[in-house]
């Protein structure tokens, strides 16, 4: 498919609704032309509701309760860190048939600097009872996240990276119902990433081919709720796990993963690869925070190398 992840979910949302007059789209942005065909061909299922956030997500829970399937659409960090209390208040407590959608994961807006990327979403957001995470790879499963997010009650974020990736996946073969791909298999080594993280442990696991290690890769596209017992299945195969993503490291997936691996007492060791806990000032191109945060393929590669040898 060649769109981004957010043009494709829009174009399904856009064939779901002129099925359903119960789907809603809110929105505080206008830059799309998927949104924009959206708005004015189903004028009467679209709000756009300016800069205010916070009453997005008020005026979202009004519609659901009245029956509507909503969803929010803005960009990062806009929706979730703006809006928290009411996330909370509104779609954690109530748990309403409500989706919000973000596109511009981790460095996305790379040169806009902090205010405008998205580091901390997946641990505030894992942090609320009953949501849903999901966090996109390529353009197949962004049209696949708009059909589970429909059929599916209940709070959800949908996190998709800003850039046009590379497929991953079959749009015939995959309903994305697992929450994991094992997209690729390899007994030295398994690496966990999750979004754009993802096409760049493929190119991790080539460099380490170079050096006869053989590293598997998982993408941890659901992260919440997990999908404990195929996860475990996978990673057990190896015993080393390392997990890549475009968020900070204390509070992303690497720390999911290895709360559960202590839970379990399964002897795995685990490395986890991010951000570090600190904000860089505007800018730096992606390539370069890549750098910085050791998230480049050579310092990857370096790392991974370094921590087996260490054993």
């Amino acid at each position: 498919m060649n769109a981004t992840m957010r043009d494709a979910f829009l174009d399904e949302l856009y064939d779901i609704a002129q099925q359903d007059p119960r789907v809603m789209l809110l929105s505080n942005d206008f830059g799309a032309p998927s949104l924009d065909r959206y708005r004015a061909d189903l004028a009467s299922q679209f709000i756009h509701i300016g800069i205010a956030e916070q009453n997005m997500v008020n005026v979202a829970t009004g519609l659901a309760m009245a029956g509507k399937i909503v969803y929010m659409y803005s960009i990062a960090p806009f929706l979730p860190l703006r809006c928290y209390e009411q996330i909370r208040v509104h779609m954690a407590l109530r748990q309403p048939h409500i989706t919000g959608v973000m596109v511009g994961a981790g460095y996305s807006y790379d040169l806009s600097g902090p205010t405008h990327q998205a580091l901390e979403d997946i641990a505030i957001m894992d942090a609320l009872p009953g949501m849903t995470i999901l966090n996109g790879s390529d353009s197949v499963m962004g049209a696949a996240f708009a059909r589970m997010t429909y059929e599916n009650p209940g709070p959800k974020y949908v996190r998709f990276d800003r850039e046009k990736l590379p497929s991953l996946y079959d749009e015939d073969k995959e309903d994305f119902s697992d929450g994991l791909g094992v997209l690729k298999k390899g007994q030295d080594l398994t690496i966990v990433a999750t979004g754009i993280m993802v096409h760049q442990a493929f190119k991790v696991a080539d460099e380490l081919a170079k050096r006869s290690i053989a590293a598997g890769i998982i993408d941890l596209y659901r992260i919440k709720p997990l999908n404990e017992v195929k996860l475990m299945a996978n990673i057990k195969k190896s015993k080393r796990v390392i997990t890549i993503e475009e968020s900070f490291t204390n509070s992303g997936i690497g720390s999911i993963i290895s709360d559960l691996i202590t839970e379990r007492g399964e002897g795995i060791r685990i490395k986890r690869l991010g951000i570090p806990n600190q904000y860089f000032p505007p800018g730096r191109n992606r390539q370069e925070l890549h750098r910085l945060c050791g998230l480049d393929v050579e310092t990857i590669t370096k790392t991974t190398v370094g921590w087996l040898g260490g054993e």
